[in-house]
């Protein structure tokens, strides 16, 4: 693995990426995001990547929902990528920031009507206490000849990494483990693990 050479991890894991893409890896964008309350209490949750840039990682979600909660509260988090067809795992930590309103927009365009409906009356965390499916079809009446507008509770979140830790299973435990660390001069300082 010639991890060493490469100074930039995006640009490692843009080709990582591109090798799961090609090796047809199941469930390609799914990582665990782990936020923590402003209590310290940590959570842990499965969420899909929907672009990457040097910029950093962005997911969307309901801000009003637990995760929501604790990125506007406490913003840090981990993110965890885990293909098992090719034995790779790669860990991000780093500060959280929104996403831009207009790219929140034009993603949320995007969805399908069906899930931007979805986004409108999920009050994502909470007890559900009535038939979600009556509030759906309500709206889906209210919006049926309309366009729909993203609600401004949902949005996107970059996940700003400042460490980065490619892992790469070996024979008998004998792993691959790099971690490029962000100096404060905004380089890229690289050092190898232990197993």
């Amino acid at each position: 693995m010639t991890i060493i050479s490469i100074e930039n991890p995006i640009e490692l894991f843009d080709l990582w990426y591109q090798e799961a893409l090609d090796t047809k890896v199941k469930d390609l964008a799914a990582m665990v995001l782990a936020t923590c309350s402003k209590d310290c209490i940590p959570s842990a949750r499965v969420v899909l990547l929907k672009e990457y840039s040097k910029k950093g990682f962005v997911f969307f979600t309901n801000v009003n929902s637990c995760k929501g909660k604790e990125l506007t509260e406490n913003p840090k988090a981990a993110l965890v990528f885990y293909w098992v067809e090719l034995y790779k795992q790669i860990r991000i930590e780093g500060k959280v920031k929104l996403l831009e309103s207009n790219k929140a927009d034009k993603y949320f365009a995007s969805r399908p009507k069906e899930s931007q409906i979805n986004a409108w009356c999920s009050k994502q965390s909470s007890i559900l206490e009535d038939c979600f499916e009556n509030e759906m079809k309500i709206m889906a009446k209210e919006f049926k000849d309309k366009e729909i507008t993203r609600p401004d509770f949902w949005t996107g979140f970059y996940v700003i990494p400042k460490a980065i830790e490619f892992w790469q299973g070996g024979k008998h435990r004998n792993h691959t483990r790099y971690k490029y660390q962000l100096t404060e001069n905004n380089s890229w300082k690289i050092n190898r693990l232990y197993p």
